[in-house]
């Protein structure tokens, strides 16, 4: 049996809630294509986000430990990923177009610098006076501008739904230099994005965890001082009293991710029936009067923001990770000064666009675009 383009939009839209973003709605493109005759859009953005280089650089960019750490802890592309199979699971459950939030989730961290938040930090310091720097806008500068894949156009052409679900919170944004302007968005932000950006929060909040535990960061005993961590824990132990301590937090943070995103599916259906949500519109109606539909319940929400103070104290504060920080922070900084001077030496592919762009906006580009290896290699061959 053969679907065609029409069929996989009628089966997809019986399946789909009222208040779900259909296929049909994806807001076209800007550049308009011939439409494919077996992909819906939201599967023709996926697998764009998933083929541009940008993805593909993922894999040696920091999530928490630097590229040469070693091989066993998450990087920027397996964060991506799970935060892709998050958003994929809670959008089915509630109805909602999981294509759609899947390739939010995976396009959201595609302007990520380099070592990390530190990464961002610096450079955000750095292009301050030059138009700024922030990593949700430069993956939308990538997908929308800094792609050359296509014969003709810039960027990758995705649908207007997807752009705007990679606004956070539905804020404002104006592409500085692809001369497309994506409007506040009136009818307010998809829950398809709100999903994306709360599963990144579970993600990296989850595997921030296991990572600063396998490292020897994080101990048994200094999990144990947070209570969501120790409810969890404490179940796990009861549920599985002859397992070792090592697969007791390995269950526990398996148990702790499935609860925040049971919670959440829990939460938001709740939301959608108290605020009588039956379409798109309706969901506008509560937005603009600044009701909260996506959210934790107010319990998990209380234990959750505990928990990512808690990270935030015993992890992301460690001597040896704000040690790593500040290197890939020195390394950025050497980069960025020295291709500011030596404009020359950078690419012929950034530096013919100078002219169009400013110097400095064409630098960020290239040094956030750069992987952790590669921009150790060019700092460390610097005269």
């Amino acid at each position: 049996m053969y679907y065609s383009r029409n069929d996989l939009i009628q089966k997809e839209e019986s399946g789909l809630a009222p208040y779900a973003v259909s296929s049909a709605d994806n807001g076209g493109r800007v550049y308009e294509e011939e439409e494919h005759s077996y992909r819906l859009p939201f599967q023709r953005d996926r697998d764009r986000v998933l083929h541009s280089s940008a993805f593909k650089r993922l894999q040696y960019k920091t999530q928490v430990f630097i590229f040469s750490v070693g091989e066993n802890y998450r990087n920027r592309m397996t964060h991506t990923l799970e935060v892709a199979g998050l958003s994929r699971t809670i959008a089915s459950a509630l109805g909602l177009n999981s294509h759609l939030a899947e390739t939010i989730a995976l396009a959201h961290d595609l302007g990520h610098t380099p070592f990390g938040h530190a990464g961002q930090d610096v450079l955000s310091g750095l292009m301050k006076e030059h138009g700024g720097f922030e990593h949700n806008k430069q993956s939308l500068r990538i997908v929308t501008a800094i792609e050359k894949k296509y014969p003709g156009f810039s960027g990758l052409n995705l649908c207007r739904e997807t752009l705007k679900g990679l606004m956070k919170h539905g804020a404002d944004y104006e592409h500085e230099t692809s001369g497309m302007s994506l409007e506040r968005r009136e009818d307010g932000p998809s829950l398809e994005g709100m999903i994306a950006d709360l599963s990144d929060e579970i993600a990296y909040t989850s595997h921030d965890i296991e990572d600063g535990w396998e490292m020897g960061y994080l101990h048994l005993g200094d999990l144990s001082e947070n209570r969501f961590w120790n409810e969890v824990y404490e179940d796990c132990k009861i549920l599985y009293p002859d397992a070792g301590e090592k697969i007791l937090i390995r269950t526990a943070i398996r148990t702790l991710t499935n609860s925040m995103v049971s919670d959440l599916i829990t939460n938001i259906s709740f939301h959608l029936e108290k605020n009588k949500i039956r379409s798109k519109e309706d969901l506008t109606r509560v937005w603009r009067h600044g009701v909260r539909i996506a959210g934790f319940s107010e319990d998990v929400n209380s234990k959750f923001r505990e928990l990512k103070t808690f990270l935030y104290d015993r992890l992301y504060r460690h001597e040896d990770l704000v040690r790593m920080s500040d290197y890939g922070k020195k390394v950025i900084e050497s980069l960025f000064d020295y291709f500011v001077k030596h404009p020359e030496k950078i690419p012929d592919s950034y530096k013919e666009r100078i002219g169009e762009e400013s110097l400095y906006r064409v630098i960020s580009d290239y040094v956030a675009g750069m992987t952790d290896r590669y921009a150790e290699k060019i700092y460390q061959s610097l005269p």
